[in-house]
């Protein structure tokens, strides 16, 4: 379960964030890229537009889910 404590830098203000156990597998940027962009100078992925929508929400969701080291919290 990702760590609020220890969100990147980066992450908008809001519910959903991404925490340091980020490995840039790039899987949340496949599954939601309108939310998430990979950090290439730091190695890790963040939180570009926090979602509003149900859709959008679901979408968010589904890339937490895919996340394999459990790095996208949704503190909300």
């Amino acid at each position: 379960m990702a760590d609020k404590n220890s969100r990147v830098k980066g992450n908008v203000a809001g519910r959903y964030f991404v925490d340091d156990a980020c490995i840039a597998c790039d899987a949340c940027c496949v599954e939601a890229p309108r939310f998430f962009a990979m950090n290439d100078n730091d190695g890790h992925a963040y939180v570009k537009l926090q979602p509003q929508s149900p859709e959008e929400i679901n979408e968010a969701e589904n890339a937490l889910a895919a996340c394999p080291v459990e790095a996208i919290g949704n503190d909300g």
